[in-house]
């Protein structure tokens, strides 16, 4: 018997269908004609002063013990929206929240936040807490990204989220590879580190290394 395969090319997919497949993202991706690896990533970093963070971290933390962050809502709320509001006062970035994108049968779906100002980034929310999964469907929607952004940028940035965590991952597009970053960035605790990174992202600011 031949292999079973991961998609199945006459079906219809959305991006949350693929969050479901247990397959592995190297398989995935192949389908696509991407590759998938799993490093620790130089991101870029401002030395920019950002002036505001120390009372967005104090705010978090007085606040964390009287909210239960059991549900996606609370998350997204509570720990996801305060940064990326953050994020806008500091680079002024348009902020699209479930926008959704369509390429094809088997690209589309919703991204949770899409942001855009010197440089684009997709962030999600993994379901579940589930930070592994979630990179997953970050990592077709970077795919989807690449096949419709008229932006001429050599890579592409995502992040992934389950609230007090956050995961980024890189798509270069003329070598057709998603690279995973191995490292995770908590909140509060690496919230100026978090928030360095991200604003160079959106000033597009020096590359990987």
């Amino acid at each position: 018997m031949g292999k079973v395969p991961v998609i199945e090319p006459n079906q219809s997919y959305t991006f949350a269908d693929y969050f479901k497949l247990n397959s592995e993202p190297e398989e995935i991706l192949e389908y696509f004609g991407y590759k998938f690896a799993s490093q620790s990533l130089t991101l870029p970093t401002t030395e920019a002063n950002l002036d505001r963070l120390a009372d967005l971290k104090a705010r978090i933390e007085e606040s964390l013990p009287y909210i239960s962050l059991t549900s996606e809502i609370a998350r997204r709320e509570f720990l996801i929206a305060p940064v990326i509001m953050e994020l806008i006062h500091y680079t002024h970035a348009k902020v699209k929240v479930e926008y959704v994108l369509n390429i094809n049968n088997q690209l589309k779906g919703v991204i949770d936040y899409y942001l855009k100002s010197e440089n684009q980034l997709l962030v999600i929310e993994a379901k579940n807490a589930d930070l592994e999964r979630g990179l997953v469907q970050l990592a077709v929607e970077l795919i989807a990204f690449d096949n419709w952004s008229p932006v001429d940028n050599s890579r592409l940035y995502g992040a992934v989220s389950i609230g007090n965590i956050w995961q980024f991952a890189t798509l270069e597009r003329e070598s057709k590879e998603v690279t995973q970053d191995l490292n995770l960035y908590r909140v509060p605790t690496d919230l100026e580190s978090l928030m360095k990174v991200l604003v160079a992202i959106m000033r597009n600011s020096s590359d990987l290394t």
